[in-house]
């Protein structure tokens, strides 16, 4: 009899766990010394053990994990059946729904459930029962569930499924003429495509298959084929799929961007919208694909003046200044669409991270401004003045004087120091001038927010705010 498992009394009495006996060797042990104990101490030690033995049984956690283990034991045993109804092959159709149903209904919320089923060999016989000849679709929604609820927390058996070749199966299945019109199947293939998208290993597999142009029709259905949860299931899978820069390139191949840019005033979806640009902008091609798109950087731009969505603001800041890194006829876009005077008031009424952001950008287009100005300069009479042979130019022209030179010189000087303080001022006023536009704004937004009448007139101490708002503030 091997360690830990359970022994039977003589007359067939009740079953003890091996670890009690143990416990009850060590409670009734009298000896272990070298020397004899007497007779008299042998026999109050027997005593003393009886006392403790007949307590320990009396205790009934001692019988809790022998109870534990048959009731595992019997979850087991009914796992076992229900599989068994899948892998039947001589069995009927209705035997095959039942298992499936079963399988969806016990690993609804039960993880173990699921691993259980998984080894007792329950999804290849499933992803077979998609290719049913079954014009109701019952055998097909039934199995689609039951693998949906198998893959819920555990990557194993979403690593499984699609091995077991469920991906194209479902695609196969949603082209078929009949299917293609069914909002059952479209919605159990997207919520499935959902959850097998989520690991890492599966993302270039399900791209590569031809699953992006479906989940996108999904998304943009006109005639409310699918659901709003499908459609945002739809989003998510999209997103998941996003992450692997290989699928970009099957996403480019779609409408999903000008779609998503469209899109981008539901703030429903917004914030998703803007997670799936941010793993797009990081591939080339992808920023490519949303400069191509018209409109795209003043719509962009506009997410800045969502102060009630930080998260947004953050998600836009991040696509604009990376492309704005990287591109410069994106720099140049960005400026003609007015980014300048939205990225100073994201680094006054901006998050953190959003005011960060809006100031790299800042940095970025004001280093290419002054390498145009640089380049106006030298290629125009700067690099002529300081080419320009000096002795030679006095000595063909004996009218003009060294003394009166260095006074024009130092006369333009002086009116280059005006226009450059006349321009320096401008600026301020043009900041200070934002800053109270970006108050008022703000505060237009709070009194639309709190329901107050449209006549709401601020105190006068915000309009002394807004008046003493200078752009010291400015974190450059």
């Amino acid at each position: 009899m091997a360690w830990g498992t359970t022994s039977k009394s003589c007359d067939g009495g009740s079953v003890v766990p091996l670890k009690l006996w143990s416990l009850i060797i060590d409670r009734v042990r009298c000896g272990g010394g070298v020397q004899r104990p007497c007779r008299k101490k042998a026999e109050a030690k027997q005593h003393s053990g009886s006392e403790k033995l007949s307590e320990l049984l009396k205790q009934p956690e001692w019988w809790e994990n022998e109870e534990e283990v048959r009731r595992k034991e019997q979850e087991l045993e009914a796992l076992k059946k229900v599989a068994k109804k899948l892998q039947q092959a001589e069995g009927s159709m209705e035997v095959v729904l039942e298992g499936a149903a079963e399988i969806r209904r016990l690993t609804k919320d039960d993880p173990q459930a699921r691993t259980t089923l998984a080894l007792l060999g329950v999804i290849p016989p499933l992803v077979a029962l998609l290719d049913a000849q079954d014009p109701t679709f019952n055998s097909q929604i039934a199995a689609l569930y039951a693998l949906l609820n198998l893959a819920i927390t555990n990557d194993a058996n979403k690593a499984a499924i699609v091995k077991a070749g469920a991906v194209h199966k479902m695609l196969k299945l949603i082209q078929s003429p009949n299917g293609a019109h069914s909002q059952a199947i479209a919605e159990a293939v997207v919520a499935n495509f959902l959850g097998l998208s989520a690991l890492d290993s599966n993302k270039p597999i399900i791209g590569s298959s031809g699953a992006i142009p479906f989940l996108v029709e999904a998304l943009k259905d006109p005639d409310e084929t699918v659901s709003s949860q499908a459609k945002q299931d739809s989003l998510r899978a999209l997103y998941n799929l996003s992450i692997s820069p290989s699928n970009v390139f099957a996403i480019l191949e779609t409408d999903l961007i000008p779609h998503l840019l469209v899109k981008l005033g539901d703030m429903d979806m917004s914030e998703r919208i803007l997670s799936i640009l941010s793993n797009i902008v990081l591939v080339a091609e992808g920023r490519k694909g949303i400069s191509a798109v018209p409109d795209a950087f003043p719509i962009l731009i506009d997410v800045f003046n969502w102060t009630d969505s930080p998260g947004c603001q953050e998600k836009a800041s991040y696509i604009l200044m990376v492309m704005a890194h990287k591109s410069y006829g994106d720099r140049q876009a960005m400026i003609e669409a007015g980014i300048v005077s939205s990225l100073l008031e994201l680094t006054l009424l901006g998050s953190t991270l959003a005011q960060k952001r809006a100031s790299r950008m800042l940095e970025c287009l004001r280093a290419e401004k002054g390498k145009q100005v640089l380049g106006n300069c030298g290629g125009g009479s700067l690099k002529a003045t300081l080419s320009a042979p000096l002795c030679g130019a006095l000595s063909t022209s004996s009218s003009i004087h060294p003394t009166n030179q260095l006074k024009d010189t130092m006369e333009d000087d002086e009116e280059e120091d005006e226009e450059e303080e006349e321009m320096m001022s401008q600026e301020k006023k043009a900041v200070k001038q934002l800053v109270q536009q970006s108050l008022q704004n703000n505060m237009k937004r709070m009194v639309k927010r709190a329901n107050l009448p449209h006549d709401f007139v601020p105190s006068d101490h915000f309009k002394s705010l807004t008046s003493s708002s200078t752009s010291k503030s400015l974190p450059f």
